[in-house]
């Protein structure tokens, strides 16, 4: 004997099958209306549609909360700043202003926008905030694409592909023919309706109409709905209406979930003092709570407060110990401050937690050569290639492998894997400029400064390809390009003791002409 068939739909749903689940409620709402027997609230009929609803929902349900990519438009043409020029520590925009000391360039590799390199990547980690729009156009701002991110190539589809996806014959319901104010006048109904509309139709002006009606219908005491007005207006760009609406909510009920959207609504206007105490405030009233522990870690990290950042990871981990960002963080921060035998503690504590990536065995792989516990090295990097997905990936592997056997001495071996990095992903500045360096020890001038103008041409933002193009350049008696190139150099690491040597040379030398 077969289940009750609304009954084996929600079997479905709550086993995440929501494709199965779907189909079933598609095979109710097909019924004749004879069959479907009323119920005390709402008729089957009702019951399936917000089932199907909820699970057409969940097929392309993403978290809003972390997920955040600014694409190029965002970033350039962005009007909300409070101040042109920010006092020193108050502004996401200047990197290195922090008072916390963080790393130089020379120890720890930078983003374009001048802040380290994070161990675990997120949004907004991959390209910080280019400088200028050629910048901005040539970094990839995703971890998998090589296009800096449009409306279009982003993670929000474009309007009713979701709905393409997931139901052949077209869109499940057809929003243009909609009477939004009679369905807002049901709670039950209208908030799986809301989520549907906004993340499988992606259609946030008829979401925000919808919560619009349902708070009023609701006299304005429902917290949830203030929560979706506020994700509709962040969406739509309207950060000051949406803080508004976050404020509002969370004067009706403390929750996490609110206090984090409104974190990020500050982070977007560009004010991570202001985030940082609205954190330190949720964590009065939810104490230990892991993701505002974590969320004060990432604007310390990306104010260049490494330092600080650590601090919060660790307490991120005494609440959490298997929290994969937090130990990520640590472990970097470990390898970068010169301690490779702890940073490999935290990473094989990942190995033991079940992550099992590329990028956890090249760093093991780095960790273990820098421990000098080499029969650990070259199995950690074959097991990296191996398990390697995409070009760029295996292109890191190579890169890294490159830096062991200028360390053990073998340059023929350097020279073929940064050749191999190339291969694998031509826009690798780091490997044009060890390929540069390699080229120079041989003699071989013109190939090196080739290399090194690709390089500086690729990542303005790195110091060594100005840098050895200087030195080169003075080599050969070109002074004039030479001094261009140590300026470039001085710009991007303010504090690097041999370039300002170098251009005080080279200033003598043109006081004597």
């Amino acid at each position: 004997m077969g289940l009750e068939p609304l009954f084996q739909a929600w079997s479905y749903f709550r086993r995440r099958k929501f494709r199965e689940c779907s189909e079933l409620c598609s095979q109710l709402l097909e019924r004749p209306p004879g069959e479907q027997g009323p119920d005390s609230e709402y008729t089957v009929f009702q019951a399936a549609w917000s089932l199907k609803t909820r699970a057409l929902t969940e097929m392309v349900y993403v978290d809003e909360i972390d997920i955040d990519q600014e694409g190029i438009a965002e970033m350039m043409l962005d009007e909300n700043a409070i101040a042109q020029v920010a006092r020193p520590g108050t502004s996401l925009k200047l990197p290195g202003t922090s008072q916390g000391g963080g790393p130089s360039p020379a120890v720890r590799p930078v983003t374009q926008s001048g802040r380290p390199i994070t161990g675990f990547v997120r949004p907004s980690t991959q390209g910080g905030r280019p400088s200028t729009m050629e910048q901005a156009i040539k970094t990839p701002r995703t971890a998998l694409t090589s296009r800096p991110i449009t409306s279009a190539s982003g993670r929000y589809g474009r309007l009713g592909t979701a709905s393409m996806l997931t139901n052949p014959d077209g869109p499940f319901i057809n929003l243009s023919r909609l009477n939004l104010a009679k369905y807002a006048q049901k709670p039950k109904l209208a908030k799986a309706l809301f989520e549907y509309i906004f993340h499988h139709e992606n259609d946030v002006k008829n979401a925000l109409d919808l919560a619009a009606l349902a708070t009023e219908h609701a006299q304005f005491k429902d917290w949830w709905w203030k929560v979706q007005i506020g994700k509709c207006y962040y969406r739509l760009g309207l950060y000051r209406e949406a803080e508004k609406q976050f404020k509002s909510a969370l004067k009706q009920q403390d929750m996490v979930d609110t206090i984090l959207y409104l974190a990020k609504v500050y982070l977007r206007l560009d004010q991570p003092v202001t985030a940082l105490n609205l954190f330190k405030q949720g964590l009065d009233q939810f104490p230990g709570e892991v993701s505002l522990i974590c969320g004060i870690a990432r604007i310390h990290e990306e104010m260049n407060n490494i330092s600080s950042a650590a601090e919060y990871y660790k307490d991120v981990l005494k609440q959490d110990n298997t929290h994969v960002e937090a130990i990520a963080c640590i472990g970097s921060n470990h390898f970068y401050s010169d301690q490779p035998e702890i940073a490999l503690r935290f990473y094989r504590r990942l190995l033991q937690m079940g992550v099992y990536n590329c990028q956890l065995f090249n760093n093991l792989g780095l960790c273990c050569f820098y421990a000098q516990q080499y029969d650990m090295t070259l199995s950690s990097f074959e097991r990296a290639l191996f398990l390697a997905e995409n070009e760029e990936e295996t292109a890191d592997v190579w890169y890294n492998l490159g830096h062991v056997a200028v360390g053990i001495g073998d340059l023929n071996l350097a020279y073929q894997c940064f050749k191999l990095t190339l291969v694998n992903n031509n826009d690798y500045a780091e490997a044009y400029n060890n390929l540069a360096v390699l080229e120079m020890r041989k003699g071989r001038i013109e190939q090196a400064r080739a290399l090194l103008q690709t390089a500086s041409s690729l990542a303005p933002h790195m110091y060594e390809p100005h840098f050895n193009f200087a030195i080169l350049s003075e080599k050969v008696g070109d002074l004039q390009k030479s001094y261009t190139a140590a300026q470039k150099s001085e710009e991007a690491f303010p504090g690097h003791v041999d370039t300002q040597q170098l251009i005080k040379q080279l200033k003598q030398h043109f006081a004597m002409l």
